[in-house]
């Protein structure tokens, strides 16, 4: 059976040269980073390569960036830090954040009795910026806490406008830019965001690796408590072959940036077309020219298809989501798409397709075959 992975925005395929170099790191390099001998100075030499590496990319320092597990672990440990150590009384955020920020936020309202500000968000899935100022108007200690690219709809925040309205209000701005890193361009020393996150395995790295970029003299203080590694902010012996990988797979996502940006677009245009062609009552949660790898559409489909819809594709060998993979075993509708969508329009069939380089046009006639069946 032909088989078609559209649901990049969940996870990437590794590149084949992550692969080999991990592999090789593996066999030759598995020296503790943190021992004097050769074998450990051999880790260290390549752990401190990656992390400039890294920042070169994001045009900021090295020390400023931290190894974690992944995007979840990073972004609960800078909204707790700032609670906890930077005296941050009030989160701001939004109802359609990842959940790592969402139950990070209510677990710390929970132990703290910190204040939560959600702010609005407009019908085609973008935050009220006018709101945002409001809110911050109220003078307090505040972290805002919004994602550059929406997970499940691709929608774009702007990050340089955000940035400049907390500095103008004097508030700590976190990014998830998990679906961004790699995929875009992210400029650090132009872009005033104090804290960004990112997973390997979203640019097509390894999965359980991922890094904090902390902007120097943030007073952030470790979640995790060991050794003296990662400047003291992280204890744990880190993973000296997946953070290889990492580097890896971003230096060859941004070599290759402009050329698979381009070619992703032109894919998702030929879905758009091929949707208009064969279901014309379809639509796109979000607008059309949100982020170019993720398009959220509602099919023209009877309310009783929703529940066997994904289940039919995979029998089809088509792997799509109807949303967030830490959430797809759920059958409660996407707390995202409940802030855009009417009760009547949540219970009409929805899919979240996301592409990478590694998808052709014949995936995307797979696809609407695959839908035209069901």
């Amino acid at each position: 059976m032909k088989k078609v992975y559209l649901d990049n925005a969940s996870t990437t395929a590794m590149r084949p040269e992550v692969i080999q170099e991990m592999t090789k790191i593996m066999a030759e390099d598995f020296g503790n980073p943190s021992s004097t001998h050769s074998f450990g100075r051999n880790g260290r030499t390549i752990l401190e390569l990656s992390r400039k590496s890294i920042a070169k990319h994001l045009n900021c320092t090295a020390q400023e960036i931290i190894f974690t597990s992944g995007g979840t672990e990073a972004d609960n440990w800078i909204l707790r830090s700032a609670v906890e150590d930077l005296k941050v009384e009030r989160i701001i955020t939004s109802r359609i954040e990842h959940h790592a920020v969402l139950y990070a936020s209510l677990a710390l309202e929970s132990d703290y009795n910190i204040q939560i500000d959600y702010v609005d968000i407009k019908p085609d899935g973008s935050i009220d910026l006018t709101h945002l100022s409001n809110l911050l108007s109220d003078e307090k200690k505040t972290i805002v806490s919004l994602m550059h690219v929406n997970n499940e709809t691709g929608t774009i925040l702007d990050l340089d406008r955000v940035s400049t309205i907390c500095k103008q209000y004097n508030a700590l701005f976190h990014s998830d830019t998990i679906q961004s890193v790699g995929k875009t361009e992210i400029d650090l020393q132009t872009t005033p965001v104090d804290f960004i996150v990112a997973s390997a395995h979203k640019f097509h790295g390894p999965k359980g690796v991922g890094f904090a970029f902390i902007r120097k003299n943030s007073g952030l203080q470790p979640l995790i408590f060991g050794g003296e590694q990662e400047k003291g902010l992280r204890a744990g012996t880190e993973a000296v072959h997946q953070i290889a990988g990492m580097s890896k797979a971003l230096t060859l996502s941004y070599e290759n940036l402009d050329q698979e940006r381009d070619y992703i677009f032109d894919l998702k245009m030929y879905l758009i077309e091929q949707l208009e062609i064969n279901f014309p009552g379809f639509r796109i949660n979000g607008k059309k020219d949100d982020f170019y790898n993720i398009i959220n559409i509602i099919l023209p489909f009877s309310s009783d298809k929703t529940s066997m819809l994904l289940f039919s594709l995979d029998m089809k060998g088509i792997a799509v989501s109807r949303g967030s993979a830490c959430q797809s075993g759920s059958i409660k509708p996407s707390h995202v798409l409940k802030e855009m969508l009417s009760e009547e329009d949540l219970k009409l069939p929805n899919l979240r397709i996301s592409f990478s380089h590694y998808n052709t046009k014949e995936d995307i006639d797979w696809l609407i075959q695959g839908l035209k069946t069901i």
